[in-house]
């Protein structure tokens, strides 16, 4: 794994998680118009992970299968550039830089955050049957529905403005969670905003049984479980290990002598 692969002309270069980001335009179309953004999570460190570890597994299941290794290279810059397929190839094949539009989408409406009585919400309206049903059995507003400004995507995204503001002005008299459950309901696409306290205490996580209880040094910490899930098996979650608790373990694997780690431990190269 390394920032821009094994070669090229920026094989050499630092390659921080930002730098990716911004070396492959992924922060171009992440912000508000006013300003472009970083991802909230590493995202270029994590799609570089995920393809090694798919990478090796292939490799693996090659070996099995054939007896032939295989020599793995995966870069952050090419991970990322994966991710952004669809931007990517809007820019190639159509000439369009896709717009940094915050939480809204760039050829739906509506669809962004609206405010509740108590928070925001995300509502998606995905077609015209969609905003019927939003305008008629969730929103009181039926007489949305068959107005020429507001009855096609094409025209509701004309009228963007307009309608994000009828949109919000109805939504605000509504409880976040009431209301959220009357779009389920509806078959609305909507979605809470949470915060990470929202996450942690998510009904779903808990519903699911996704929190374990895990060791460490500084005592029992609650962890949240890996997302593969096997019918017959649940994934170990052992103890959080010490600084330098497999020191040994992992020079030993690598062929290295008990005399010679113990000379590398002497001369404090490990600890």
């Amino acid at each position: 794994m390394s920032g821009y692969g094994t070669d090229g002309p920026m094989r050499d270069r630092k390659a921080y998680d930002l730098l990716v980001q911004s070396e492959t335009g992924l922060c171009s179309i992440t912000g508000t118009p006013e300003t472009a953004v970083k991802t909230g999570i590493p995202t270029a460190d994590i799609a570089a992970g995920m393809y090694a570890l798919t990478s090796i597994q292939a490799a693996l299941l090659r070996r099995v299968r054939t007896g032939v290794g295989a020599t793995v290279d995966v870069s952050m810059f090419d991970a990322t550039a994966e991710w952004l397929g669809y931007p990517m190839y809007l820019q190639m094949y159509q000439d369009r830089q896709v717009p940094r539009m915050g939480l809204a989408h760039t050829s739906i409406a509506p669809y962004d955050k609206y405010p509740t009585a108590d928070g925001e919400i995300l509502i998606g309206v995905q077609n015209d049957r969609g905003w019927r049903t939003l305008v008629t059995d969730v929103l009181g507003m039926p007489e949305l529905a068959d107005d020429p400004r507001y009855a096609t995507n094409v025209e509701r995204v004309r009228h963007r403005a307009e309608v994000d503001d009828l949109v919000g002005k109805a939504t605000r008299v509504f409880v976040g969670a009431d209301l959220d459950e009357k779009l389920c309901a509806a078959g609305i696409p909507a979605a809470q905003l949470r915060d990470l306290g929202g996450l942690i205490d998510h009904p779903q996580l808990a519903a699911r049984d996704r929190w374990r209880e895990v060791q460490t040094g500084a005592g029992a910490i609650r962890a949240i479980r890996p997302p593969m899930n096997f019918r017959d098996v649940e994934l170990p979650m052992g103890a959080v290990p010490e600084l330098g608790e497999h020191t040994d373990t992992v020079l030993a694997q690598l062929g290295s002598t008990d005399e010679q780690i113990e000379g590398l431990r002497k001369a404090g190269i490990v600890g």
